[in-house]
């Protein structure tokens, strides 16, 4: 993002995945001033992605009204159904809510050592053509990116999100002190298998995927048939 203009950052002190939009309510918001990058302005929050956005917004840059938000890039995937679960696209979505364009950038890649380098050029040319053309307003970009092999990325796909959901499974065990305790795992479940205009299928056949996401979860074909209840 230096590349392309004056960079503030607001990120969360510790890690966020799977805290969804949660805000905080009940105790204090911390900010401090860090340094980790040369020439960018930074802050570390105590609070969730969405609060970060929100401080950046109210507090920070009070005065100022940003280009773009851009948050991630995420270690592992948010397509599908994980875009209602990730901290990543919350705090893009959050930014969307306030009428400020936003792009979440994920690598599906949950490896430590992942490497990016592949991501960096589709990263800044998706960023650049949002700068130029401009994203719908309410409306955040949700990029995902297939983790780096031997082969190169075949290119970027616009398309929409898989429907699909994770099917948990809990595993009990038993701690140290002989206390029970259950642990989450499961595993993907998509139902839209070899349909090739989703975000699923993108990642699968290497290509990044762009989903346009919006924060109005309202279903209008359902509002017209409940309007016909007798209620």
């Amino acid at each position: 993002m230096q590349t392309l203009g004056e960079v503030i950052v607001v990120a969360p002190n510790s890690p966020q995945s799977g805290m969804g939009h949660a805000i905080t309510i009940g105790e204090p918001l911390r900010l401090y001033s860090t340094h980790i990058f040369d020439n960018v302005t930074e802050y570390e929050c105590s609070g969730t992605p969405a609060d970060c956005v929100k401080l950046a917004k109210n507090y920070v840059l009070r005065d100022r009204k940003p280009d773009l938000v851009v948050s991630g890039i995420n270690h592992g995937s948010n397509s599908s159904i994980s875009v209602l679960y990730s901290g990543t696209m919350s705090a893009a979505i959050e930014a969307a809510i306030e009428g400020i364009p936003a792009i979440g950038f994920s690598l599906c890649d949950f490896r430590e050592d992942a490497d990016f380098s592949h991501a960096i050029p589709y990263i800044k040319s998706i960023t650049e053509e949002a700068l130029k053309n401009g994203i719908p307003n309410g409306i955040a970009l949700n990029v995902n990116i297939p983790a780096k092999t031997d082969l190169a990325l075949k290119g970027v796909k616009v398309c929409r999100q898989a429907h699909a959901k994770w099917q948990e499974k809990f595993d009990y065990r038993v701690d140290p002190n002989g206390r029970g305790y259950l642990w989450m795992a499961g595993e993907f479940v998509n139902f839209d298998t070899e349909k090739e205009d989703t975000d699923v299928w993108a990642l699968d056949n290497n290509y990044i995927s762009v989903v346009p996401c919006q924060y109005d979860l309202t279903e209008y074909e359902a509002l017209k048939k409940l309007s016909t209840w007798d209620l």
